[in-house]
Parts: structure tokens; sequence; C-alpha cells
């Protein structure tokens, strides 16, 4: 009897050690936000890596989440992250649990928008024509750096004004009737963006300083370079341009699907950009 007893017990530890364990359906899981430049170079990576016989998984969130994610090591990769100074506040709760892997690109410019139309030059001028901006900065979602960016240079300036949460895609649509009604409006922007090349825009100067330059860096969980070898140098190889950039994130706007819109920038410039990966060695 004690023998068929401690047979079961196998039974039933080897079955629950086996649960436990993590089965990894895919080679790597990249993070995006729902922001444009997220948006577009992630599926962009995905589909050089896809060619190359690796599997992917692909997971949209708030940026806190992500780096949160990254940092717990649950998933692997976020290339959106723009350090040192937009996304700070994560870099410093979550960037000693993290590795830094490089960057797509070295002058990621933030700050207030405005159409070319619009008189003014200098975030120090908007509490003038506070009224023809009817007092509202229209911006992001509120766990985004520049939200809290905006809010720190709504402080700093003293400007009278109050800053409006939404979508990327809802504040691009605010632009968009505004320009064409020729009204005057302020948004929360930021190069590269596909809206630079549809629009005559311009960044106020920002003689304070609150939006510094960026670069738009890659984060992965430790012991990702480690893991995955190839991946990792794919990633640290991963630079784009500012007229490629721009290039990319107009032609995924363009798509209902930005998996379609990154698939045929990849196919333009397949010749270049494949060699940044070796194909997977199959097992």
């Amino acid at each position: 009897m004690f023998k068929y007893k401690y047979i079961l017990l196998s039974i039933v530890l080897a079955l629950g050690f086996t649960s436990c364990k993590r089965v990894k359906k895919y080679d790597v899981s990249l993070l995006y936000p729902n922001w444009a430049d997220g948006i577009a170079i992630t599926y962009l990576a995905k589909n050089i890596i896809e060619d190359k016989g690796y599997k992917v998984s692909m997971k949209r969130l708030e940026p806190g989440p992500i780096f949160a994610s990254i940092a717990r090591g649950d998933e692997d990769i976020y290339m959106d992250a723009w350090l040192p100074y937009t996304h700070k506040n994560y870099w410093d709760r979550f960037g000693d649990r993290v590795d830094l892997l490089g960057s797509v690109f070295d002058d990621g410019s933030t700050g207030l928008v405005v159409p070319e139309y619009v008189t003014i030059q200098d975030i120090e001028e908007l509490n003038k024509y506070k009224d023809k901006f009817n007092g509202e900065i229209y911006g992001i979602s509120s766990g985004a750096g520049i939200f809290a960016n905006t809010n720190k240079a709504i402080k700093e300036y003293r400007l009278e004004y109050s800053q409006l949460p939404s979508s990327e895609t809802s504040m691009v649509a605010a632009l968009k009737k505004a320009i064409n009604e020729k009204e005057w409006i302020v948004i929360t922007g930021w190069k590269p963006h596909f809206m630079w090349s549809q629009y005559n825009l311009k960044l106020l100067k920002d003689s304070k300083n609150i939006f510094p330059t960026d670069k738009i860096s890659i984060i992965s969980r430790k012991e990702f370079d480690k893991d995955e070898p190839e991946l990792s140098k794919f990633f640290k190889n991963f630079k784009l341009n500012e007229v490629l950039l721009n290039e990319l994130m107009s032609t995924v706007s363009e798509n209902n699907d930005p998996n379609i819109g990154a698939k045929r920038f990849y196919q333009k410039y397949k010749s270049s950009l494949s060699q940044w990966l070796k194909p997977k060695i199959q097992n």
C-alpha cells in the first residue's frame, strides 16, 4: 500500500513541476506603447525577426506597466524608451533591473507644438494669447513622460492653461481639425513623428529646458543578452536616421494594420535591414 502511495505522490509532483515550468512559444516578446514611433519601430523589428525564422510575441501597454514587466523579467524587449529625460521617472524606478541595449535614434525632441501660421515662437508667449488657444494644451495619456513634463512647464512658466489628456490619435485629430479651420492650437509633440511630414509645424522655444533632447532607447530584461545573443546583437544594430524613421511612421500610419505598413517598408529596404540579423539556426 505504501508503495502505491509513493508512486502516486511521485506522479503528482512530476505533473506539478511540469505545469509550473514556463513553456515558451516564442523566441522574443516585444512590448510597445500606443504611440506612432513605438508602433512603427516595433512592428518593423517584428517583420525583420520573423523573416529570419524567429517567433515573436507582441503586446501593447502603457509605459509604466512596460517598464515594470521588463524589470520583472516577464517580457523581453521595449524599443521606445525615451532616455534619459522623458522617461526619467520610470528609469529611476526600474533602471537597475533592466539592461540598456542601444538606441534607435539619438536626436528625439519633445515639447509644445503649434502650426506654422501661429505667430508666437516661444512658450513664454502663450499667456499673452490664452484666449486664442482657449487656455488648453492638447496632450496624450497621463502616463506619458511628455504629459508630466508639460505639467512641469505649466508650473515653471506660470501658464494659465490646463492640459487635456487624450490618446495620441485624438490629439492628432484635434490638430488636423484646427489646421483645416486655421484655428490656433497647441499640442504636446515630438520628433520623429509622421505629423511633421503632413503639416507645417514648429516647436516653441523652451528657454527653461524642460523638454531636452532624448535618445529613443532599447531596453531588455536582465540576462536577455546571455539567453538570446543573436537577437541581442540585432537590437544593438537597430538604428534609423530621421528620414527613414519619418518614412517608416508615415507608411505605417497609412494602413489600419500597422503590420502591413511595416512589412511594406521592410520589403523596400530589405537588402540593408536584413543584414542586422542572421537566420535562426533550426534545431
